[in-house]
């Protein structure tokens, strides 16, 4: 028989798989099942999902940098298609750069 311990666990790395396809879709489904009908809760847990609300900016950020007094008073809504521009940019003059900073992102 299989634990609810182990169905946790199953179901924990589904909904951590960085892209899912469908082969961890219907795995998810199916854990959740098994988990519902062999574990019954009287809790219902909530199902995480995305949002569609804008993203949290780290308010308390502070650099004495003149970009970043710029970007903090026009906003980072109006800031981010101009920086959008400027990696695309690198990109094509130098892709080195570019790279480097992909990376450090990835890093995050």
């Amino acid at each position: 028989m299989i634990s609810e311990k182990d169905l946790i666990e199953a179901i924990a790395e589904c909904q951590g798989e960085r892209k899912p396809d469908a082969n961890t879709c219907i795995k998810l489904a199916s854990y959740l099942t098994i988990k519902h009908f062999l574990y019954p809760s009287d809790v219902e847990e909530p199902i995480p999902s995305y949002s569609y609300a804008p993203a949290i900016i780290d308010e308390d950020y502070y650099s004495n940098t003149d970009f970043s007094q710029k970007v903090k008073e026009i906003g980072m809504d109006k800031a981010y298609p101009v920086i959008d521009d400027l990696i695309s940019t690198l990109a094509y003059i130098n892709p080195k750069l570019y790279e480097s900073v992909m990376r450090k992102l990835n890093s995050l």
